[in-house]
């Protein structure tokens, strides 16, 4: 097919706002399933994804559709619209020209709206407004017209207005991505230049690769190079999306595919190489993605040792899966071997932290992403934290309210803008630290619901921060350390303390519970020992006799507390987080 009828055009949208509707709709208008095929969330195959109601993984799937009397093929790529998932995002439009940027006319513009909606200018592509949920009683879209002119400058008469739900509007919808959406630009006949956009991990065919062709063509026999990892494979199999993969012969400039190439090793693929023929290579790579730079971390552990390698298997296939996220090795001497970080596999996890930076005394600069990381105190002349610039869309009666509780976190404020009379958004400056565990939840909780948060990084700043040590039974416990801010070191301390006496069950000896800084210990709590009356049958007689068995009972503890070890469940670890519940 010539790429003068091809469009690659991605949906786009935040969370909610009716996606993976509007994606079924096309499906089911385009005959590409069939209605005894059909099922909602169609693109969605994860379990998660089914389940929670929302979309998690990019999926991709090929429309053909037939306009006065010309066939076209629609390459269409659905996208996550969690703020979590925003790489995921990042990744499909690289592989498009264009984009429908989606708009519930009820809710409005939110954050990811206006986060999506400039990584799609960045991409440079051609953006089609779209309004949706008009079925709704509440719907309201003159309102959000102009607040998608006001924050985005999108002119209201470009926006197309539909019903995904009753299917009201969605012709103009093709028509739109055919007459604004310029077909892909690709030479035929150069060599291959195919940029790796996702990759799956099948258990019995290998690697499966996600490829948006650039330049030239693919089929089975071709023998591919990996221009990133230097490595050569033989092509099996190509085909498309619709939305099951479906077998081609060969994949052609513009297009959109997979391709199977009996790739075993995870380590051999890499999302944003590029793909070109072994003999006849492309000149350059393709730009690729830029790399993401892992800021949370935490720590993942077998709770059986023997399990070691089965996880190290699991987080191989994760990160093949998503490559914004990574993994290396490390050792704890509470947990043992782990990695800093659905398994199959049962695992104790540690509480998650930022990435810090620390000026040494001298003048190195290191980045830590674990509290057992951090060097003494004496080495360090300056301690610095991750801060990103978060932007609250929120209705107006809530943003003294937002305000007051992103200050109690220590944002800084910088901006407030009105969408509407009903609507602003709201702009502080927050440390990372400060907004990677509950902030969201309590956020949404202190709005109704009706606030919504988009965050970028923007550097490291100087704080005053401490590393807080926790010590079991006089032994540091490095899990369980946690960096915080100095003014909030104590009180701090003496919460977890508190927490971890609920957490960890009582033992035959007493356990001692101590929140340090260096060497200062600034918290304690005691876990009693169980008792057991060793003079229940002793009843009258001499009173000798029963202090001998107590005194045989308290030699047995003192040695029992030497070699003891305490066990820590999985929920002490996380009770680090909720110290401020």
């Amino acid at each position: 097919m010539s790429t003068e009828h091809i469009r690659n055009f991605c949906i786009i949208a935040h969370i909610d706002h009716g996606k993976s509707t509007l994606a079924d709709r096309l499906l089911e208008k385009t005959h590409t399933i069939s209605s005894r095929e059909f099922r909602h969330q169609m693109l969605d195959d994860m379990d998660l994804e089914r389940e929670r109601g929302i979309t998690i993984k990019a999926s991709a799937v090929a429309l053909k559709l037939v306009r006065n009397g010309k066939e076209y093929q629609l390459n269409l790529i659905d996208t996550p619209g969690h703020v979590d998932f925003n790489y995921e995002v990042s990744r499909s439009l690289g592989a498009c020209e264009g984009a429908l940027l989606l708009v519930d006319s009820s809710q409005g513009v939110e954050a990811q709206t206006v986060a999506n909606a400039y990584l799609a200018m960045e991409h440079n592509l051609t953006i089609i407004p779209v309004i949706s949920k008009l079925d709704l009683p509440q719907s309201r879209p003159d309102e959000v017209l102009v607040e998608m002119e006001k924050t985005l400058g999108i002119d209201p008469h470009e926006a197309l207005r539909v019903s995904a739900k009753t299917g009201e509007g969605v012709d103009a919808i093709f028509d739109a991505v055919i007459e604004r959406i310029p077909p892909p630009k690709g030479i035929a006949d150069a060599p291959l230049k195919a940029l790796i956009f996702d990759s799956v991990y099948d258990e019995y065919r290998g690697v499966i690769i996600y490829l948006r062709i650039f330049d030239g063509s693919v089929k089975v026999g071709d023998e591919i190079y990996m221009m990133k990892t230097k490595s050569s494979f033989k092509v099996e199999e190509v085909g498309v999306f619709k939305p099951k993969m479906v077998v081609k012969d060969c994949l052609f400039a513009g297009e959109v595919g997979y391709c199977i190439a009996n790739i075993k090793s995870l380590h051999d693929v890499k999302v944003g190489d590029t793909v070109t023929h072994n003999r006849e290579r492309a000149a350059e790579a393709l730009p690729g993605y830029r790399a993401p730079m892992p800021m949370v971390y935490c720590g993942v552990y077998p709770a059986d040792n023997a399990d070691f390698h089965l996880l190290r298997e699991a987080l191989e296939r994760l990160s093949l899966n998503d490559s914004s996220f990574t993994f290396e090795p490390e050792t704890s001497q509470a947990l043992g071997f782990g990695f800093r970080c659905g398994f199959n596999i049962n695992i104790v996890q540690t509480a998650p932290n930022v990435t810090y930076e620390i000026l040494k005394t001298n003048k190195e600069v290191i980045r830590v992403d674990n509290p057992e990381k951090v060097p003494p105190v004496n080495e360090i002349e300056e301690f610095r934290e991750p801060v990103v610039r978060a932007s609250f869309v929120l209705p107006t009666e809530y943003v003294g309210t937002v305000m007051q509780f992103a200050e109690g976190r220590r944002g800084r404020y910088k901006s407030t803008d009105y969408l509407s009379e009903k609507r602003a958004i709201l702009v502080y400056e927050l440390p990372l630290a400060e907004i990677i565990f509950d902030f969201f939840d309590k956020m949404k909780s202190a709005t109704r619901g009706y606030g919504t948060l988009d965050y970028d990084f923007i550097g490291y700043e100087p704080a005053d921060l401490v590393k807080l040590d926790i010590l079991v039974s006089e032994k540091r416990v490095d899990a369980l350390s946690t960096i915080v801010h100095r003014k909030d070191a104590e009180i701090k301390g003496r919460k977890l303390v508190k927490k971890l006496k609920n957490e960890i069950s009582r033992h035959l000896f007493e356990v001692v519970l101590q929140a340090a800084i260096g060497s200062r210990v600034i918290a304690r709590e005691s876990i009693r020992a169980i008792a057991k009356n060793v003079t229940a049958k002793c009843y009258g007689g001499d009173i000798t006799r029963k202090r001998k068995l107590l005194e045989k009972q308290k030699e047995g503890k003192k040695r029992m507390k030497s070699v003891g070890n305490v066990e820590i469940p999985q929920k002490a670890f996380l009770s680090v987080l909720s110290v401020d519940e």
